[in-house]
């Protein structure tokens, strides 16, 4: 490219260095300019324009609110030259501050220093217009007051749910007594379940067998009457519903009562079982020794919560490990049922926490491939926080007594609706093995695993668990409120797993109508002990 200047300075033409004739003039003025003034003219601009850049760089490295003489005039000036503005950038101080974690020490004493709501928050900073590091130090200490405030709130709300949920309500212990006295008093309250000629069906394996273990009278009511109430062929159902000795009566009077015919119920006390009854029973031994390790190194519900180290999620497993649930022989004696039912090759197991909105009976068609166990994994679906279970969320792997065993990735399963091969499972080592690992946990002053049965399941069905379509077992209904009412209706079976069980006020009023649609409210118990839908 090529420049040329006339003589008199009126025109300037560029030239293409290519021999292309195309130029541009400029009209410089009718005044006559030297080469010299022209030169100074270029120069200056050329200076003007690095002075405007090191003005906004000067104010880009000072990084605070009150800047400097050359920052402010950067800040004014640089953006407006220049035709753009830069975008600024946190001060490294800030992340110093705020990278430091604050003590509670830190905390104590100074609460009416710090601003107690972002609108305070802000208030104070446009009044005070402090520097980067006074800006990040209250930052700092409002965020930390209320982390500390939102976690005495989460674990005030795990110790008062833990209470609710552990607690008999009042309206079930008047259901309970007024059957009682209902058995004591009225001959139809003590019929024979099942009545003699229907005997024979309690061992007949044509029929499709469910156990139900249970103390709570309406729970089991519910479980029994959706049962049947969804069983396209009803009279092919066997129930076999057991109850431990201060509930038989009144689970007897409900039942006698209360007929679900054609389908045969059975009611019986574990005391009315042979087998239980002769020797040993090693579920009891465990369990009374756990109660007592509890009793002597977990110091109740009080030292759980008082710990200011641990995460409220884990102080919420270890109440939950409190619950008279994860320590109830009605819990732990599914690891009996080939003792308990000799002449049976299969059989459902059910939680009293469920809903069945199917017919169960395709479950006796599945191909359990030798396996003892049917469950739903909970690894995998679309609920991410209930389907994310993995063995590592049950078992403890710091203690190398689990770490050298077992594989922390692999995949859990459910308990509460599970199909039990009793034939293979009478093959196997199961109940042995659950037993030696309840030992294992309490000579390492339960430190294997926090939860009640499931952990020691995981285990001793290692290996012996067939999958089944995650369609017949939707669980969280009792710990999270996030499942639709919608989604939930859709599944063959859905679990009121967790403390927000549906016969409590703390259930989710959304999803308990799912649970209160099988009780009758207009029954004279029901109407007598206040239970009501809502």
């Amino acid at each position: 490219m090529q420049l040329h200047i006339s003589p008199s300075l009126r025109h300037v033409t560029v030239l293409p260095g290519k021999g292309v004739r195309e130029y541009i003039k400029v009209k410089v003025g009718s005044r006559k300019v030297s080469c010299r003034m022209l030169i100074y003219s270029l120069l200056f601009f050329t200076f003007l324009l690095r002075f405007v850049f090191v003005l906004t760089a000067v104010d880009t490295i000072d990084g605070e609110s009150k800047c400097s003489t050359l920052g402010c005039l950067g800040k004014k000036l640089g953006p407006r030259l220049l035709g753009s503005r830069l975008e600024p950038k946190v001060p490294d101080v800030m992340y110093q501050i705020l990278d430091k974690p604050m003590s509670k020490d830190e905390l104590q004493g100074r609460l009416d220093n710090i601003p107690q709501t972002l609108e305070d928050f802000m208030a104070e900073i446009k009044e005070i217009k402090p520097d980067a590091k006074t800006f990040a130090l209250k930052l700092r200490k409002m965020v930390s007051l209320m982390e500390q405030r939102t976690r005495t709130a989460k674990i005030q709300e795990y110790l008062y749910r833990h209470v609710a949920s552990s607690s008999i309500p009042k309206q079930l212990h008047c259901l309970a007594l007024r059957l009682a006295n209902e058995h004591s008093t009225n001959a139809a309250a003590r019929l024979q379940l099942p009545s003699a000629e229907l005997v024979p069906a309690l061992v007949d394996n044509s029929y499709c067998h469910f156990v139900l273990a249970t103390d709570n009278v309406l729970a089991a009511s519910v479980v029994a009457k959706s049962l049947v109430h969804n069983a396209l062929r009803p009279q092919k159902v066997v129930l076999h519903i057991i109850t431990d000795r201060k509930t038989y009566f009144p689970m007897q009077a409900w039942f006698s009562l209360h007929s679900l015919s054609p389908a045969i119920i059975e009611v019986k006390a574990l005391h009315h079982f042979d087998w239980f009854t002769k020797g040993k029973v090693p579920v009891l031994e465990a369990m009374e020794k756990d109660q007592k390790v509890r009793s002597q190194f977990r110091g109740g519900s009080s030292a759980i919560v008082a710990n200011e180290t641990e995460k409220p999620n884990i102080i919420a497993s270890k109440l939950q490990a409190l619950s008279p649930k994860y320590n109830s022989v009605m819990n732990h004696i599914r690891i009996h049922l080939p003792e308990l039912f000799p002449s049976l090759k299969k059989v459902v197991f059910l939680d009293d926490d469920i809903v069945i909105q199917t017919d169960l009976s395709p479950l006796w068609d599945i191909d359990m491939n030798g396996k003892v166990n049917g469950a739903v994994e909970t690894c995998r679906g679309e609920d991410k926080f209930v389907m994310s279970k993995r063995l590592k969320n049950y078992l403890n792997f710091s203690h190398p007594l689990i770490a050298e065993t077992f594989d922390p990735n692999e995949c859990a399963w459910a308990y509460g609706m599970n199909i039990f091969d009793l034939e293979a499972w009478r093959k196997t080592n199961i109940s042995l093995t659950y037993h030696h690992w309840l030992e294992q946990n309490l000579k390492s002053d339960l430190s294997l695993w926090q939860l009640g049965t499931l952990p020691p399941g995981l285990i001793a069905f290692h290996g012996h668990v067939h999958i089944i379509d995650p369609f017949w077992h939707m669980l969280g209904l009792g710990y999270q409120e996030n499942t639709s009412f919608a989604d939930a209706e859709t599944a063959g079976v859905i679990h009121f797993n967790g403390r927000a069980k549906p016969w409590l006020e703390i259930a989710f009023p959304q999803l308990r109508p799912l649970w209160t649609k099988y009780i009758s409210f207009s029954d004279k118990f029901i109407k007598s002990c206040h239970i009501r839908a809502s």
